[in-house]
């Protein structure tokens, strides 16, 4: 009988040896197949005192608010990433002024990689994922139709490093997932 050379190899979830939790194996020649997080880059822009806001033009959560961020791509730098998904979001050039913040979402396996940025111009429009884009003041954020979680801890966070001495000048600790909250759970409402 003929090997069907197009076949694919034959994997199953087991714990290798060596090992401590379930992973892809290849029956045949034991390949492992690692499932590793998905890393998210994004931005919290701002124009003077507005905030740059992208309205989902794709799923999830279509029709609601968000900052630019998406999945980073092989071969950039996060901070690439960051300016590359403000560019395909929303037409935004980006100066970055640090990582705002590192939020870990384990439900559904990313991290997230958030900038502290400011626009080279107020010029933006929307991309092939955004139905619009719009630069706000932090009284006309949309709080209840932001798209994800990490949306709202990322423009708290913008605005606890407003609040502080020194406002956004200055060094700073990135920020991360509000006390008690690993993202390993969906909120109401979302």
């Amino acid at each position: 009988m003929a090997e069907d050379i197009n076949a694919a190899p034959p994997f199953r979830r087991r714990v290798p040896e060596g090992d401590d939790r379930e992973r892809l194996v290849c029956d045949s020649c034991g390949f492992i197949h690692y499932e590793n997080p998905k890393i998210v880059v994004g931005s919290v822009a701002r124009w003077g005192d507005r905030l740059l806001l992208c309205r989902r033009a794709i799923e999830p959560r279509r029709g609601y608010w968000t900052i630019p961020a998406g999945y980073m791509e092989l071969a950039e730098t996060s901070e690439e990433g960051a300016r590359r998904e403000a560019w395909e979001e929303a037409r935004a050039d980006l100066a970055l002024d640090g990582l705002l913040a590192v939020y870990n979402i384990a439900r559904i396996s990313q991290v997230q990689l958030i900038y502290l940025a400011r626009l080279t111009s107020d010029a933006v429009a929307a991309g092939p994922e955004s139905a619009e884009v719009a630069l706000v003041g932090w009284d006309d954020i949309p709080w209840d139709e932001l798209a994800f979680p990490s949306v709202v801890w990322a423009l708290r966070d913008y605005r606890r490093l407003l609040d502080r001495p020194g406002g956004l000048t200055g060094d700073f600790a990135p920020f991360g997932n509000p006390p008690g909250d690993r993202g390993d759970r969906r909120p109401a409402g979302l």
